[in-house]
């Protein structure tokens, strides 16, 4: 009884006691990996899901899963901020980790919420697992990301999109199938909505 007192003292009204715990603190009330709550299709390219939600049930938590069919350009878009007008100033987090498994490689590009549309963006490749499941840091050091001429290069420097990231949208031109488990940014926790 004291001890139920106790807990309830230390959690403090309006705390969600159904939340799951996870190793980068507490996940939100609703579906998310790493209070991550929006992982998108979005209808760029052939992918099952074709649009909406990539989360899925999986073992006590979610996952994120996604296949990309065709050989053709596939977008698939993390909000950062868990909405599109939120944007979080990453300039002083050394990167992230990201726990998944691809069968083929892609690249995840840092979108800036001033220069959000199209495929001119900074990005950094993101390779191949052999579809094992596998945990791998991902620097914001400059010299990690690059471009791709196919897509463009960008008119603004990766610093000033560090500084005002609205999302990491992941793409592909080639089949493939992904699941992702983890996603923490060193010094960010992205907010419950």
């Amino acid at each position: 009884m004291i001890a139920s007192l106790l807990l309830a003292s230390l959690i403090g009204p309006g705390a969600v006691a159904n939340a799951a715990p996870s190793r980068h603190g507490c996940e939100c009330a609703t579906p998310s990996i790493d209070r991550l709550q929006q992982w998108l299709a979005s209808g760029e390219g052939t992918t099952v899901p074709a649009t909406g939600s990539l989360l899925v049930r999986e073992r006590g938590g979610y996952a994120a899963k996604v296949t990309f069919l065709n050989a053709e350009w596939h977008v698939v878009v993390v909000w950062l901020g868990n909405q599109f007008e939120a944007q979080a100033d990453l300039s002083k987090s050394a990167g992230f980790w990201m726990t998944y498994s691809a069968t083929d490689d892609l690249y995840v590009q840092l979108r800036p919420a001033s220069h959000w549309s199209g495929g001119d963006k900074w990005l950094t490749k993101v390779p191949s697992t052999d579809g094992k499941m596998v945990k791998k840091f991902f620097s914001f050091a400059p010299g990690a990301w690059t471009t791709l001429p196919e897509l463009g290069k960008p008119n603004y420097s990766f610093a000033s999109a560090l500084t005002e990231a609205r999302g990491l949208v992941f793409v592909g031109k080639t089949p493939n199938k992904i699941d992702f488990r983890g996603l923490a940014i060193e010094g960010y926790r992205p907010p419950c909505l």
